[in-house]
């Protein structure tokens, strides 16, 4: 069995058939341990570091950093004994025929016949005078510009006002450039800014870019998506997550608007399984956990991590968990795993300084909340105009599965969360 052993790209699952070689975290030389990281590769779901599957020597890398490589392509190779000294070399090998396998011996010319006789004939050697190399090529000077024509005064007039001679075409005698020549530059307009590929700027679209532009080209062209609108007072609920600040258990928490609209989704799917579904062409699948998927903005494009069985968490654990999702998306090393299985998401569009979206669902997906900025602003509360914590969600669903009244219901029962967290809480408990 052979001591060199070729690791290829592996299968991470998901479909994905190629990933782009991000890092190296080792070098042809270094001594790595079985599991280690060796890798650090993008798929067109997330980047992530992949381990040795060997302890032993690097003996060579196969693929450079930024490199996309089909998986089952090898991209390293280890020496699992290096202690037993160098590793045989490969033999040369020769073209054969086809079917008759390799040949390791060094080709050679039959022997011909001459006259009938079996002995070999060699010709004699020619010897051949090598080729004179090319003489050097020839630099041509380049010509100088011709000067433009103009008299000494018409030349001080042109430096005075910033014109360029050179670009103007004289109506003087001779064609030489007159002092209405240079006044007519002056006031002739600007010329039009050019466009050309040297201001402009190419993006590949590969990895998790590419991916999710097919699935929401995908999406928006194969369900019916609807979108409603609901603009509602968060006051209280901001004054809630404030008042959690000051709890001890809390204080070291990340805590925004966006965990208390998690656990008013969480909540009001409760009160509307359907709207946590998937169409399955003759069937709809009604799904009776929740995998919250957090839509997260990150350097290589959107991903949309889930966090798994969402609606088993208190709400702590609600919060510990957004935040080690957000955390790890911005860091690039969300796992494949973490992005798929995604029953419901929300985006946060308001931390963009946006009001709202009309999102469009991912993959395997009936619904999505847009979450837009949280803001001040005039609102009838108690019969008088106060300035309150006034923010507008966007509901996007498929309109297959989820029925005009349904999703409006849904919507309805998240802003009655965020109106009046506690009173609400108390309600439907």
């Amino acid at each position: 069995m052979s001591r060199i052993k070729e690791f290829p790209l592996p299968d991470l699952g998901e479909g994905l058939v190629e990933g782009e070689i991000l890092k190296w975290l080792v070098a042809v030389g270094d001594t790595i341990e079985l599991n280690q990281p060796i890798v650090e590769v993008e798929t067109a779901k997330a980047a992530v570091e992949i381990p040795a599957k060997w302890a032993g020597k690097v003996h060579a890398i196969h693929q450079a950093e930024g490199t996309t490589v089909e998986v089952g392509t090898p991209i390293i190779s280890i020496d699992t004994d290096p202690d037993a000294g160098e590793p045989p070399a490969e033999p040369e090998r020769t073209p054969v025929l086809v079917g008759y396998g390799p040949r390791t011996a060094a080709a050679s010319r039959r022997p011909r016949k001459a006259n009938g006789s079996t002995a070999a004939v060699s010709p004699p050697p020619v010897e051949v005078a090598p080729a004179p190399p090319p003489p050097p090529p020839v630099e041509e000077a380049p010509a100088p510009p011709a000067r433009a024509l103009a008299k000494p005064p018409v030349r001080k007039l042109a430096r005075d006002l910033g014109v360029d001679l050179a670009g103007l075409t004289g109506t003087g005698p001779q064609g030489s450039i007159t002092r209405d020549d240079v006044q007519a530059a002056v006031s002739a307009p600007a010329a039009a800014p050019a466009f050309s590929s040297e201001r402009e700027q190419r993006i590949p679209v590969k990895g998790v870019r590419k991916l999710t532009a097919e699935n929401m080209v995908s999406s928006a062209f194969s369900a019916p998506h609807v979108t409603e609108f609901l603009t509602i007072d968060m006051t209280r609920s901001i004054k809630a997550l404030d008042r959690l600040r000051t709890l001890p258990e809390w204080r070291d928490v990340r805590i925004s608007p966006l965990l208390v609209v998690a656990k008013a989704v969480l909540l009001a799917i409760g009160r509307h399984p359907i709207v946590n579904s998937t169409w399955a062409g003759d069937e709809i699948v009604v799904k009776q956990y929740v995998n919250l998927g957090i839509a997260a903005a990150t350097d290589r494009g959107l991903i949309v991590p889930n966090i798994k069985d969402a609606g088993r968490l208190s709400l702590r654990e609600l919060a510990d968990a957004m935040t080690e999702l957000v955390q790890t998306a911005k860091s690039g090393r969300t796992s494949p795993a973490d992005m798929s299985g995604g029953t419901f998401t929300i985006t946060n569009v308001g931390i963009f300084g946006v009001d709202t979206g009309t999102p469009i669902l991912p993959p395997g997906e009936s619904a999505i909340l847009a979450l837009g900025m949280v803001k001040e602003a005039p609102w009838v509360h108690k019969g008088k105009i106060r300035v309150r914590q006034v923010t507008t969600l966007g509901l996007s669903f498929d309109h297959r599965v989820i029925d005009g009244e349904q999703g409006s219901k849904f919507l309805r029962d998240v802003g009655a969360f965020l109106t009046d967290p506690e009173a609400t809480l108390l309600a439907w408990s």
